[in-house]
């Protein structure tokens, strides 16, 4: 059964240092490879737009980190906490990164991601991002080996 989301009850805001163990504690669960909490502290730190979703409860259900760099979004991370996945949420934080985009004056959204994760690749896909190119040996894998990114752009 498909959640039905109150838009109207969902907290979308600001993430901000107090909210760095939650968003690991996802990170950790959700990717193979996850970031650590000094990544997100320095993206932080850095003044890239980052920012969480939370039900009314205040659970935390996703995140994303957007870095402008002149008229070009980079999405840097989004994720989806594992329980609320398949839920439409995905979707809602891919909406909201590329509103925080436009309301920058960018462009256009870059992103990567592995050719493993087919289920983003679906969700980038269905939303109208297109492949234009490969990252090689991108991102670590399993084994001391590395895999590939797909970098994948869409024109805000």
């Amino acid at each position: 059964m498909t959640q039905q989301w109150d838009l109207a009850r969902l907290i979308y805001e600001p993430m901000q240092d107090s909210d760095l163990d939650e968003v690991v504690a996802v990170e950790q669960v959700v990717y193979p490879h996850p970031w650590s909490r000094t990544n997100f502290a320095d993206s932080l730190n850095q003044g890239y737009q980052a920012w969480v979703l939370r039900d009314a409860s205040r659970e935390l259900l996703g995140y994303f980190l957007i870095m402008g760099a002149v008229d070009e979004a980079h999405l840097l991370n989004v994720a989806v906490a594992a329980r609320w996945q398949g839920k439409g949420l995905g979707r809602f934080l891919l909406n909201q990164s590329v509103a925080c985009a436009r309301g920058l004056g960018m462009e256009s959204m870059l992103l990567e991601v592995r050719p493993s994760n087919e289920r983003a690749l679906d969700i980038y896909r269905r939303y109208g991002f297109i492949e234009i190119g490969r990252r090689k040996a991108y991102y670590p894998a399993a084994n001391q080996q590395r895999e590939d990114a797909i970098v994948m752009r869409f024109e805000l």
